[in-house]
């Protein structure tokens, strides 16, 4: 048994994530934690999240002594605030542990995104050159072999799980970068009551326009340039993107299809839903899965992509990686 803790378990991907790790054969629930200062600790996290009473009731930890911590772990998870995965990841990894980082901090490699996008200089380079991108599907190899995963974000996810499969084969004329609109439930703004995410004053809005940090992220690991705009819908979770891209020349529905489905055959959380077909949220809320549709026209393609945005948008694709990483059954504690 792998002994697992979570810090940062008191949010919504936090709970996901204790509750795969419960039910996970091979791993063993050590400890959750939470920062010094919270308003949570000590409190038992059922007493926070309902549907885990009575299957974990452990309580929340203040983290104060990030060694001894890491002294009595093999898999540390990291779901907390950018800059304090950034300090609290090399502490664990320099004790061996292997972390899993749902953060940004080891994202995309480059000098300047860190300073424009997360508002602070990093300061592990060395880390940030090693991290390995928890794309599941399109990782695998790098990601068993990992020290450190940096798990990517919820509209990356959805974005270029449709999109990688057609960049990949050449059929797209990126001349035209491609246009992503996304749709994020309220949930993905985390659980600290807010104006932003209150569902009295949610409007579906568009919002970091040209400026999102996830659109770096987005072009870094696809390898081209897009368009992303989010937005905030108001509903509890999930997000839903619509991307429209060029077609090279004489690239056809069939060819689309082809390479999506074939990129996904043997992917069971990535579900194709064929050709004229729309991802809806509905068939993906509560589950690890991510569903594609596609349809073609003239010379342009529009793709439909749906993901839960707590679990493949965080918690369960963090868990993939972690089955990935120590030879586990992929499907493991994800559904």
């Amino acid at each position: 048994m792998l002994k697992t803790v979570i810090v940062g378990a008191s949010g919504y991907t936090g709970a996901e994530l204790t509750k795969m790790v419960h039910l996970h054969p091979s791993l063993a629930l050590t400890g959750l934690y939470v920062s010094e200062n919270s308003s949570d600790a000590n409190k038992p996290i059922s007493a926070l999240h309902g549907n885990l009473k009575g299957l974990v009731d452990l309580p929340l930890l203040p983290l104060v002594d990030v060694d001894a911590v890491a002294e009595e772990a093999d898999v540390v998870l990291l779901a907390t605030a950018h800059e304090v995965s950034h300090d609290i990841a090399p502490l664990f990894l320099a004790k061996g542990c292997k972390v899993f980082d749902l953060s940004g901090a080891f994202r995309v490699q480059s000098d300047s995104f860190y300073t424009d996008f997360y508002g602070f200089t990093h300061q592990f380079n060395d880390w940030l050159d090693k991290a390995v991108y928890g794309l599941a599907e399109w990782n695998e190899a790098a990601i068993a072999n990992a020290d450190l995963v940096a798990v990517p974000g919820c509209y990356p996810t959805a974005s270029q799980l449709a999109l990688k499969p057609l960049v990949e084969a050449g059929l797209l004329d990126l001349a035209q970068w491609p246009v992503i609109n996304a749709v994020s439930g309220v949930s993905g703004a985390g659980r600290k009551a807010s104006m932003t995410n209150s569902f009295c004053e949610v409007s579906l809005h568009a919002y970091g326009v040209f400026t999102h940090r996830h659109q770096p992220e987005i072009a870094a690991h696809l390898g081209c340039d897009v368009i992303f705009t989010p937005h905030l819908g108001n509903f509890k979770r999930g997000i839903l993107a619509t991307i429209t891209a060029k077609l090279a020349d004489g690239v056809s529905e069939a060819d689309v299809s082809k390479a999506i489905e074939n990129a996904y055959q043997n992917t069971p959380l990535v579900r194709p839903l064929g050709a004229g077909e729309s991802a809806k949220l509905q068939s993906v809320q509560n589950t690890g899965f991510c569903d594609i549709g596609w349809s073609v026209k003239g010379q342009h393609v529009i793709l439909t992509s749906a993901i839960d945005n707590l679990l493949k948008g965080a918690a369960s694709q963090a868990m993939q990686c972690i089955n990935i990483r120590f030879g586990f059954s992929p499907l493991t504690a994800i559904v």
